[in-house]
């Protein structure tokens, strides 16, 4: 998944909610209710822990918005998996947002940063993530854990982040890399051969 663009958008009249709902829509996504109440649990906590922990530097609710759709939009072209794990997931993205969405799923978001673990594992309290497995630890020293879909945004290129989720993945893992400019010789480096490439600008 090619972050290759800036995404910008007009602000709607309305609730947030609504705005965030229109938005997700807009690019063919479509939730219950519930989830867009647990997405502004999340905004509001996300900021307030932001700030005091800098957690992330865009920290407005169209910039987190943003996010939230970055996260999300993969849902749309990718399977189905009963469980995923999200590599270095800092303030929330992806995986928390996918943990949010799919609430039938087994996930496991594997950060070695402890402030950001805390304000996970806040957050999956707060919204009773039940689905929800928070890993204080760097992927490589993860025991006992394989899953079918592993996931990571701006961690590190692609050849590292193959030789080290090796001992979480199945024979037959999928992997989701949400990516940067330099995706073409990351793969070239990588050798990686059975890939598709989703440009935010495409969609």
């Amino acid at each position: 998944y090619n972050e290759g663009y800036l995404f910008t958008k007009k602000r709607e009249n309305g609730t947030s909610t609504l705005m965030l709902q229109k938005l997700l829509e807009a690019n063919n996504l479509k939730f219950e209710d519930k989830f867009y109440e647990d997405c502004e649990v999340f905004v509001k906590l996300l900021q307030q822990w932001g700030t005091i922990h800098n957690l992330s530097g865009r920290l407005t609710r169209d910039d987190i918005y943003e996010n939230i759709l970055d996260s999300l939009y993969p849902l749309t072209f990718i399977e189905k998996y009963d469980s995923f794990a999200d590599i270095g997931t800092g303030a929330g993205y992806p995986g928390l947002i996918l943990a949010i969405a799919l609430r039938d799923t087994k996930a496991y978001l594997i950060e070695p940063r402890i402030k950001r673990v805390s304000f996970l594992n806040f957050v999956k309290a707060t919204l009773k993530l039940d689905n929800l497995v928070v890993l204080c630890n760097r992927v490589e020293e993860v025991k006992d854990l394989q899953v079918d879909l592993i996931t990571s945004r701006a961690v590190t290129n692609t050849s590292l982040l193959l030789d080290i989720t090796k001992n979480i993945k199945k024979p037959n893992s999928s992997y989701l890399f949400y990516k940067g400019s330099m995706l073409e010789s990351e793969l070239e480096n990588a050798k990686v051969n059975n890939y598709k490439i989703v440009n935010k600008k495409d969609r």
